[in-house]
């Protein structure tokens, strides 16, 4: 197995889209180059999920337009997934018990039925 790298310097790059990418699952969820490349370089396609099924199955966040995704990951390899309303207000929480994510905190938006990072909106 590889070890996965990510770090802040490599999402520099991502200032916008060239493509659009369908999730699986959830059919009119999309994400950007940006995320792809979250996805692929931190084998993280598990966080487009949360995102992306949270859309589908809680009410309360799909009735959101703007939404802050926020993974911060403790010293123990243990996360928190946060989504607020871009307010600092919490929408959702989601602890998840072991993650090999390489960065310590990201964020994402998810706006428009789209998922993007913030150098991308």
């Amino acid at each position: 197995m590889t070890q996965k790298t990510l770090t802040d310097a490599d999402l520099t790059q991502f200032t916008g889209t060239e493509h659009w990418y369908r999730h699986g699952l959830v059919r009119h969820v999309l994400y950007t180059d940006g995320v792809k490349y979250v996805a692929d370089a931190g084998g993280a396609y598990w966080l487009i999920d949360e995102i992306a099924l949270a859309q589908e199955f809680d009410d309360r966040l799909a009735a959101e337009p703007f939404q802050v995704w926020t993974l911060a990951v403790g010293e123990n390899s243990s996360a928190m997934l946060i989504c607020d309303d871009g307010n600092l207000h919490p929408l959702a929480m989601k602890e998840i018990p072991y993650t090999d994510f390489p960065m310590r905190e990201i964020r994402f938006y998810f706006v428009d039925n789209t998922i993007l990072l913030p150098s991308e909106y």
